[in-house]
Parts: structure tokens; sequence; C-alpha cells
């Protein structure tokens, strides 16, 4: 199980190569389109990076700091531990 940390504390446990969209949403990270084209779902990841899915075209069309932002509605999280905020 991997592990999806927020930057007030909480966390919460995700199965290997799941989608971190729902997780996110019930934190309060806001979404709008869910298909990656209006980025209020963006998230700065803190840690882990690694441990995300590469960058989808419509990430790498919308973000402008791919080192540490990502779209909450496009990556999925492959295992290990990643702390976020929003």
């Amino acid at each position: 199980m991997a592990k999806l940390v927020f930057e007030e504390g909480d966390s919460v446990e995700i199965e290997d190569g799941a989608e971190i969209q729902e997780a996110c949403e019930e934190a309060g990270v806001p979404f709008a389109c869910t298909e990656g084209v209006c980025g209020t779902c963006v998230i700065e990841v803190e840690e882990g990076m690694e441990n995300l899915t590469p960058f989808t075209e419509a990430e790498e069309d919308f973000l402008g700091e791919m080192d540490e932002e990502r779209l909450a509605c496009q990556c999925k999280i492959k295992g290990g531990c990643v702390k976020v905020k929003f």
C-alpha cells in the first residue's frame, strides 16, 4: 500500500497504482473538470515525486513547474510515500 500525506499531517493509504484524485478531493483539493484542462486541482509535491506516474500530456501542456507541481486528477501513486500540499 502506498501512502499519501497532506501538508496538515493527515494521511491516507492507497493501493499501489491507484489514482490519487479521490483521496485529494476528500482532503479538500478543489476539482472542476477532472480531465487535466482547468488546473483547479494543482498540487505541490513536497516529497516522493518519483513515486508518482510520469506526467501526462495534459500536465505537460498545462503545468509550468514540472519539477514540483502535478494535476491531482491526472496522476497515480506507484507506491511508497508522497507528501503534497495544495
